[in-house]
């Protein structure tokens, strides 16, 4: 069964026809709402000092004054959602009260049923507006090449899972190190899943002052610390019904990991300064370049949450382990900056190629591609061959596996050893293929082979 869009919902309903009041807040009441029913605009005052709403459906016309009144004065807060009721005869009321700042108007007499409908179009408009604040731009750098083939199909099943499900969506964690495309994966995930259409809600936790973390995260009431001067909704109910994507979700403390709990369990979340619970839905995916295991170990994370969170683990190689992706990432990347510039297309050519295999690209696909989008600016349309990234003896020593400065030790040297470490080295890099390993080194298939056997030479 669908749930009702006011199912928990605060509803504040004002209105002097005793029968009419009576019948709406019966409905509203069926419906899951909360609601609190007044038939003046003194009582509604009253009220409002001490009680905070999702929504109000209110009356132009009562007897001591105009409905109109409680949003030119700004009584509401901006997280209110504010319906007008109005008679056929004073569509003018409405005009007005959607001119200081009502989100929608109803003329008497309506549908009962149509009310539910108008209180959630006008929650996501609310959603909506909040969620722009930190919109992000598209996809940048996700290609799945064969180093990602795992991490493609794993994320198919994921978004297969999802549509299965009727209700909550369960979280992801994504492990990866800075700039290897956790974001890139999130959105993956998110728009080619059942909530495409609703929001995604992108968040950085480390660039979230400790002081205004809960606040960001969670909304705040007015008068809830000394900046609050009016209520606002936090980022995981601007996430409602679609999904917040928490990025280096380690740097939140300790309490508040423990209210992000609380309401991934819950479905819900009280906002700063406030004393009820508001129902969310919002499937969180979090993401950390940190051993969430090992900081759970030195108390520096919680138990519980990082068990909440495990459920669907998704875990991206660093850029230096993905062997000849490097060069079609490369590629993709160039044609989308030429795009943006208006520029050629330019070639990479045999030497440029060589030197984006041999980098170690500690800065992963982040750096990648301020490096692409460097050379296209400053390298104009001839072809790209990065030459600062080393001089022709600094590619040599970049391409070989031993250190320029690697001194044999007194104690003797395992060759056998060493060739075992270069064949998994080439294995990893390759994603565990044998076929793009044995071309990584130069040999046959059946060379890898039987080294991973763990042949030995006889001499």
């Amino acid at each position: 069964m669908a749930k009702s869009p006011l199912a928990g919902l605060s509803v504040l309903l004002l209105d002097d026809e005793v029968v009419l009041r009576k019948r709406l807040a019966g409905y509203l009441e069926r419906e899951g709402a909360e609601v609190t029913a007044v038939a003046s605009l003194a009582a509604a005052r009253q009220v409002l000092e001490s009680m905070s709403f999702e929504a109000a459906v209110i009356d132009v016309n009562l007897p001591d004054g105009r409905g109109t009144d409680l949003l030119r004065d700004k009584v509401f807060p901006p997280t209110t959602n504010v319906i007008v009721m109005t008679a056929g005869g004073n569509v003018a009321g409405a005009v007005e009260a959607l001119r200081a700042g009502a989100a929608d108007y109803l003329v008497k007499p309506f549908d009962p049923e149509e009310l539910p409908l108008r209180i959630a179009q006008a929650r996501r408009s609310r959603q909506a507006r909040r969620a722009d604040e930190f919109r992000r731009g598209q996809d940048s750098g996700l290609v799945f090449g064969e180093s990602l083939a795992g991490v493609r199909e794993q994320l198919a099943k994921i978004t297969a899972a999802d549509r299965r499900l009727s209700g909550s969506l369960p979280p992801i964690l994504i492990e990866g190190e800075t700039g290897t495309g956790k974001t890139a994966i999130a959105r993956w995930i998110h728009r080619h899943g059942p909530r495409a259409e609703e929001p995604l809600i992108e968040l950085n936790c480390s660039a979230l002052p400790e002081a205004l973390a809960e606040a960001e995260l969670f909304g705040h009431e007015r008068g809830a610390f000394t900046d609050a001067k009016t209520a606002r909704i936090g980022l995981m109910e601007a996430a409602d019904g679609g999904t917040l994507f928490l990025d280096e979700l380690p740097s939140l403390s300790l309490p508040l990991q423990a209210k992000l709990l609380t309401a991934i369990e819950d479905h819900s979340l009280r906002r700063v300064g406030a004393s009820r619970h508001i129902p969310v839905d919002a499937r969180v995916i979090a993401a950390t370049n940190a051993d969430l295991g090992a900081l759970v170990a030195v108390g520096k994370f919680r138990e519980d949450l990082l068990h909440r969170l495990d459920l669907f683990r998704v875990r991206l190689p660093p850029l230096r382990d993905r062997g000849g992706d490097i060069i079609v990432l490369a590629e993709e990347l160039l044609i989308r900056v030429c795009r943006r510039y208006g520029q050629k297309v330019p070639v990479i050519p045999p030497d440029g190629k060589s030197r984006l295999l041999a980098h170690r690209w500690p800065g992963n696909v982040r750096e990648l591609a301020h490096e692409i989008e460097r050379a296209v600016v400053f390298g104009g349309e001839q072809g790209l061959a990065f030459p600062h990234l080393g001089t022709a003896d600094g590619d040599a020593a970049a391409r070989s596996w031993m250190r320029r400065d690697f001194v044999f030790p007194e104690t003797g040297f395992s060759l056998e050893s060493a060739i075992d470490e270069i064949v998994a080295r080439a294995m990893k890099q390759a994603g565990g293929n044998v076929s793009a390993a044995a071309r990584l080194l130069g040999v046959s298939r059946d060379v890898v082979r039987y080294r991973l056997k763990g042949g030995r030479s006889t001499e």
